[in-house]
């Protein structure tokens, strides 16, 4: 089962999932600007549902269960999907330069 807590009520509405009773976010779900989005495993994603509600910033209250049964739906089938949900990390060197802080430090 696919828990779902609401983080924002409106402008946006959203929403992380969760896998049953456990902290495994695989899910972040936001209604914003008349655009709903599903984002796989958590904000900023893979994109793995979008629809456009009558809602702007918030579900109207008949379409809300309509759209969040599509957005489980959608979850629960890349979950079955077998990829990982965070793959691990390639075994790579880098070194990330920034000139900003380096401005700042002197």
């Amino acid at each position: 089962m696919i828990r779902l807590r609401m983080t924002c009520g409106a402008c946006p509405e959203q929403y992380d999932a969760f896998v049953d009773d456990t902290e495994t976010q695989v899910g972040y779900l936001r209604l914003r600007h008349g655009t709903f989005r599903v984002d796989f495993p958590e904000c900023g994603g893979e994109a793995i549902y979008e629809a456009a509600p009558v809602g702007d910033g918030q579900f109207l209250d008949e379409e809300r269960d309509y759209y969040l049964r599509f957005a489980v739906d959608a979850i629960e089938k890349r979950i079955k999907s077998g990829v990982a949900i965070r793959p691990d990390a390639p075994d790579v060197q880098y070194k990330i330069e920034d000139e900003a802080w380096h401005r700042r430090s002197l």
